[in-house]
């Protein structure tokens, strides 16, 4: 299991913060947290070392670039062998659609959160290359009518 960092309070507000606005320059979250931006920039560095700040992303709009539809999608494997979940979870990694994966406990296997343009996208999907991968037995699809919550900010 990967060590926990200890955080104090100052690199609590820091990683708060870059999660808000990770193009905070060091001088801009230096004077937000109470600090120099030398301070900053060197917790910043460490922070990045231990693995609690990782690569710098930007949100994009889902349906500015035609992805408004969220499928959460639930699969049962054929097998549990190490080879079935590894070439599952390689095929996962490289589709597009899929933007979240989780292997789950339970009646069902893995959870896929999918993000398409429409329902008929989302059927062309499932039917001709999800349901075709050799290792799927079988699919549940639950179509999101509305994101009430959606966040990246984890509660440090």
């Amino acid at each position: 299991m990967k060590q926990t960092h200890r955080l104090d309070s100052i690199d609590r507000r820091i990683v708060a913060l870059l999660q808000q606005d990770a193009a905070l320059s060091h001088a801009d979250l230096a004077e937000q947290v109470g600090a120099s931006a030398a301070s900053c920039w060197r917790r910043v560095k460490v922070l990045e070392g231990a693995g609690v700040l990782q690569r710098t992303v930007r949100l994009v709009d889902p349906i500015a670039v035609g992805r408004g539809v969220n499928v959460l999608c639930n699969i049962r494997m054929r097998s549990h062998a190490i080879d079935a979940r590894q070439s599952f979870e390689q095929f996962v990694d490289v589709r597009p659609e899929i933007v979240e994966c989780f292997s789950m406990s339970g009646e069902w296997d893995y959870l896929l959160r999918i993000v398409v343009a429409d329902v008929a996208d989302y059927n062309d999907f499932l039917m001709l290359t999800l349901l075709g991968h050799p290792a799927v037995a079988g699919a549940s699809s639950h179509f999101a009518l509305s994101m009430t919550k959606y966040t990246t900010a984890l509660p440090v």
